[in-house]
């Protein structure tokens, strides 16, 4: 078997590679961006057939690095379409933020099976990724937990009458604190969280919960169901990841301990299921679960996907634009926590976007401009 890992220097990328060495898959492909000196460790440890650096510092240092194994290097855009274009037994495409949305389209294109871990790509261009997978009869295996916890939910039954999705999530680490207290709070609590190891863009989402808007995002495109059926529950422990409750009202769920390395290997492994070495779960050392419903005044950033939704159209790719402008700018120490939820609040309230056609063109668009009307926002208030 034969993978390419996409994105294979963050969170996702180095734990498929681990997977993948598990469990003895060949590796093809790996692709990364600024942290070149990790790539070139990877592609010596995995000797891919091919290697992308969307960085051209670290191009210009994998192509006298490398110069002594057989990869062929490829650089920016155009290589990351090109890898993702070739032939392999399934891709992972782990790339962060709308830069992934162009590999998801390549490698569907091209009928490679796609574990997808890049969100966005649903989130921006939802309808168009699914027809495409339609049209092109290319399955789509979805590897974020929630969503691959519902896909196994689902089984056989994917024709069942889904009454609800029960989309879980930790609530992050403010979970229970009222607005007023977060008033203060900084960068190192926000990358706290309490049960999952993941890169700082993605940790920032889950702590304003902007994150389980988008994954609501994702579960209406990936099963066919309205934002109506999808609710939404603090689970804090991560251990039921998500949730399908059916017409008959019967409810079932998949379990597991927290750790990515169980859907990634689903995905590589599906429709079979083979032993892994990661830990496995005890209920009685659990004890408990719990669940309750999220605070929408505290996490305003919820509100903001829903109105989101309801615009439909462009609008999720701006609001996309938009949260990933104000996590960059958070992380780079120039606004507080909560104008995150502020700064994206105004940029949406504001936007008007056209509707006239929904194309790729259209949806760089809307994603840009929701980058820059949170950066002129920003610039105006003086944050």
């Amino acid at each position: 078997m034969k993978a390419s890992i996409m994105g294979s220097t963050g969170s996702i990328g180095t734990q498929s590679l681990d997977v993948c060495e598990n469990m003895g898959i060949q590796v093809s492909c790996i692709t990364g961006n600024k942290n070149y000196k990790l790539l070139e460790e990877q592609a010596r440890r995995f000797k891919p057939k091919t290697v992308v650096c969307t960085d051209e510092e670290g191009f210009r240092h994998l192509k006298i690095s490398l110069k002594d194994t057989s990869c062929k290097l490829l650089f920016g855009k155009e290589g990351l379409t090109e890898a993702a274009s070739a032939p392999c037994d399934i891709l992972l495409n782990s790339i962060v933020g709308i830069a992934g949305l162009p590999v998801t389209i390549a490698a569907l294109e091209s009928k490679n099976i796609l574990a997808l871990a890049n969100k966005e790509s649903l989130v921006t261009a939802g309808e168009m990724v699914m027809k495409l997978s339609r049209e092109q009869n290319t399955p789509i295996i979805p590897v974020d937990s929630e969503h691959s916890a519902i896909f196994q939910c689902l089984g056989k039954e994917q024709d069942s009458q889904i009454e609800k999705i029960i989309l879980t999530c930790s609530g992050g680490p403010f979970f229970g604190k009222k607005r007023q207290e977060l008033e203060g709070v900084g960068l190192e609590e926000t990358l706290k969280h309490p049960n999952w190891s993941m890169g700082r863009k993605i940790t920032v989402d889950s702590a304003t919960l902007m994150n389980k808007g988008f994954e609501l995002i994702e579960a209406m495109h990936l099963f066919g169901v309205p934002a109506q059926k999808v609710q939404i529950l603090i689970h804090r422990q991560s251990i039921l990841h998500s949730a399908v409750e059916f017409s008959d009202g019967a409810v079932i769920g998949q379990m597991g301990t927290p750790d990515m390395k169980l859907p990634i290997q689903y995905a590589f492994t599906y429709p079979k299921r083979l032993p892994s070495k990661e830990k496995k779960l005890s209920l009685a050392d659990i004890g408990t679960l719990t669940f309750s419903y999220p605070d929408y005044d505290t996490f305003g950033c919820l509100n903001l996907t829903k109105k989101a939704i309801l615009k439909g159209g462009l609008y999720p790719a701006f609001l996309n634009g938009a949260n990933e402008k104000a996590v960059e700018l958070f992380l780079g120490g120039k606004i507080r926590y909560l104008q995150i939820e502020e700064l994206i609040g105004k940029a949406l309230e504001s936007a008007s976007l056209c509707e006239d056609s929904f194309n790729l063109d259209n949806v760089y668009s809307a994603d840009l401009l929701g980058k820059r009307s949170v950066l002129n926002i920003f610039e105006r208030l003086g944050a």
